[in-house]
């Protein structure tokens, strides 16, 4: 059982937070009250005489380490009956697993300069006397700073080789794909099983795959599939010097950490007169579970796809690295060949698209037209319950010009209908909503929009009609609310505690129920961890959700609201998140980095026949909504580290196609289908900063921004329509 928060451990160490945790213990960020600084605290619940002796000695030679790649270790301690405790420091920042999870698979250069980092870790754990192997390298242990340094982190399952033999005690534990055979019980572990590690780990981060299980590769169970079949742009030496630390049998692998390190600095030039090696730093000083915007050209802001820093912080301006050449610009000359391949690219694309636009400028608008009947307006939908009397939405709201093949119906019908563009003409081949999909009087449900804002300080749930009157406050919890979802009655909603800002993570949050008046806040069974992403099924039996528990890594669950039995839908050493059900509860779509990018994954309600949906080659794809009909899905797609996040919309169906709604330099995100499918609703930031409320068509011809307020206003939901 994980210690709860507020725990005071040998009369100095409070907890404030888990940080992983697994079946041999957990890893806690807590406050050390001598001293008033942040520690990391490893729990390892092996308890009995032998293994606290032994816990002692090592602690004691673990506190000796000094490298500017390794955390120290600063104090120890055990708990009667409870746990052994390790103090270390605690790094802010990233780490390996949460930057796969961030960029999708990481370039070859970052690779290498990771692996050099690490290498020199480990020769110098190689040669303290004794010896030292660190026995659990993986990505969630390689943490990254703001400053863009590396360090090898928890130190909980190193082992102390005395005089020429292993320690006859300690904890031993494995992590599949990136333990080596031996340490299963085959054989003695040594440091060229830490090399194997490190090699499984820069395996992973290449390709976004974890590697064959190593015991069952070597009972001839299971072949290491290369990584250039993964990630054929990995080069080839790379690769096999790379496969060559995942031999099965340990003198086949390199026998020392700097025959591994020289390995890959043979690989290319690598331009640098010391041995400190850093990476491009995360987006900002925060903890990655909330990485913030990064400052561009005079202080306007470009969203990387991930979220802002509470207001008032100012965001850490990207520290330009080094890697593979040096500050005056020299590379290599295949670089400036690729560069100039780039630029010969884009310079004839964007002369295609001038005269495409030129000469056929309505070709974008008949694109999404074909897609989505358009209403002329949002107060035809809404019918004569939207006035639009409401100054700050009449005067935020900006009409595109609608589709030239638009038919619109008498102002104020509330069933109007478009015709849409004939498919002769149309550039893209998507299946249009069903034909029988018309709006409802209030424009799908109650025409109510729930979303959070942290306007009040901290974020809450708030609602407020679609004509962006009628806002009203539904919670008030002191640690804040985030995340609604709708019950499919519209009557309730399921939201997130506690949320102190927009996150694409929420450690220690739980899952909630709130009637839609604000009262009856019921919680659903807690786990240690964190639960978020709530999604309500159609038919209101089940919520399926992301969660951190067990496993330390956001996995998909499903909580049956009848019995409150928890069942896991993921794969077993899945990284998912985002669930959304299809209208007809059939289907989950959800973001995963299975292969490689973040990318739109779907499978069947009970987890079976998981399989990739979206295919956008180096795109991070979230936030998958479904529309009702279950054709099409829409999702947020972001080109790049610092692209602009924009929406795309791609038919289900064999023949996949996506389309990007292009509405000009304008950031888009989370956007969801209004219950009769003709509308979207999206948090959107067109000045750079201020994140704001807005509906649009379903063809981008109407936009209407119904929050204005200088705070963060994200999460929308569109409310179903109340029976």
């Amino acid at each position: 059982m994980a210690l709860e928060r507020g725990t005071l451990l040998n009369k100095r160490y409070r907890v404030v937070e888990i940080l992983g945790q697994g079946g041999m213990g957990a890893v806690y960020r807590a406050i050390d009250e001598n001293l008033g600084m942040n520690v990391a605290l490893k729990e390892n619940l092996f308890t009995t005489d032998e293994y606290a002796r032994q816990f002692r000695r090592e602690a004691v030679i673990l506190a000796t380490l000094r490298h500017p790649n390794l955390t120290r270790v600063t104090d120890h301690f055990v708990v009667e009956g409870q746990g052994q405790y390790l103090v270390m420091d605690y790094i802010e920042g990233e780490d390996l697993r949460q930057r796969m999870d961030r960029l999708g698979a990481i370039d070859e250069d970052e690779a290498i300069i990771i692996g050099i980092a690490l290498c020199d870790a480990l020769s110098y754990l190689e040669s303290c006397n004794p010896p030292i192997v660190h026995r659990d390298i993986k990505p969630g242990n390689v943490k990254i700073t703001p400053q863009g340094q590396i360090f090898l982190v928890d130190f909980g399952l190193a082992k102390i080789i005395q005089s020429g033999q292993a320690t006859t005690t300690g904890a031993r534990a494995m992590t599949p794909g990136y333990s080596p055979p031996e340490q299963y019980g085959t054989a003695r572990t040594d440091h060229r099983s830490d090399l194997f590690s490190l090699g499984a780990t820069l395996y992973a981060a290449l390709t976004g795959s974890i590697p064959e299980d190593a015991l069952a590769r070597a009972m001839d169970q299971a072949d290491l599939t290369p990584i250039r079949k993964h990630n054929p742009r990995v080069s080839r030496r790379l690769a096999g010097i790379i496969e060559k630390s995942l031999a099965v049998r340990p003198d086949e692998r390199y026998q020392t950490a700097e025959e591994f390190k020289q390995a890959l600095l043979g690989v290319i030039n690598f331009r640098r007169k010391t041995g400190e090696y850093k990476v491009a730093p995360p987006p900002s000083t925060l903890p990655m579970e909330s990485p913030a915007l990064q400052p561009e050209n005079g202080g306007a802001f470009i969203d990387t796809g991930n979220y802002p820093p509470p207001r008032g912080s100012t965001p850490l301006p990207v520290q330009t690295s080094m890697p593979l050449r040096d500050r005056a610009g020299n590379g290599d000359r295949s670089g400036r060949r690729r560069s100039w391949f780039i630029l010969t690219a884009v310079i004839t694309f964007g002369l295609i698209g001038m005269v495409v636009g030129l000469y056929y400028p309505s070709l974008p608008a008949q694109a999404l037209a074909f897609i989505f009947p358009t209403p002329t307006s949002l107060s035809d939908v809404i019918g004569n319950t939207a006035t639009f009397d409401n100054p700050v939405a009449s005067t935020a709201t900006r009409t595109l010009a609608p589709s030239p093949t638009a038919t619109p119906a008498p102002p104020n019908s509330p069933t109007a209908t478009l015709q849409p563009a004939p498919t002769a003409t149309s550039p893209l081949v998507l299946i249009p909503p069903s034909p029988t999909a018309s709006p409802t009087p209030f424009g799908g449900g109650q025409g109510e929009i729930a979303f959070v804002s942290d306007r009040g300080g901290t974020p809450q749930i708030y609602i407020v009609r679609v004509d962006g009157t009628g806002l009203r406050q539904l919670t008030e919890i002191p640690e804040g609310a985030c995340q609604p979802s709708w019950s499919p009655d519209g009557l309730r909603l399921v939201i997130i505690s506690p949320c102190d800002r927009n996150q694409p993570i929420y450690r220690g949050a739980g899952l909630f129920i709130i009637n839609a008046d604000g009262s009856g806040l019921t919680p659903l069974p807690i786990v240690p961890g964190g639960d978020f992403d709530p999604a309500w099924s159609p038919d209101g039996r089940y919520i399926a959700f992301a969660s951190l528990r067990n496993s330390g890594r956001p996995r998909i669950y499903l909580i049956d609201l009848e019995t409150n039995e928890v069942k896991r839908l993921s794969a077993q050493y899945s990284y998912d998140r985002q669930p959304a059900w299809s209208a007809d509860g059939k289907q989950i779509a959800f973001v995963t980095t299975q292969k490689g990018p973040v990318q739109i994954w779907t499978m069947n309600a009970d987890g079976s026949d998981q399989k990739i949906f979206s295919r956008s080659a180096d795109a991070i794809n979230t936030s998958p909504s479904w529309s009702p009909d279950g054709k099409l899905l829409l999702f947020t797609q972001v080109q790049g580290q610092n692209g602009v996040p924009g929406l795309v919309v791609a038919s289900y169906d064999p023949d996949y196609s996506e389309f990007r709604y292009d509405l000009g330099p304008f950031p888009m995100r989370e956007a969801r289908y209004s219950p009769d499918g003709l509308w979207l609703v999206f948090e959107g930031w067109p000045e750079g900063d201020n994140h704001d409320i807005y509906v649009v068509s379903g063809s981008g011809a109407v936009r209407t921004r119904l929050t204005d307020d200088p705070f963060n206003d994200f999460d929308p939901a569109w409310r179903p329509m109340v029976k």
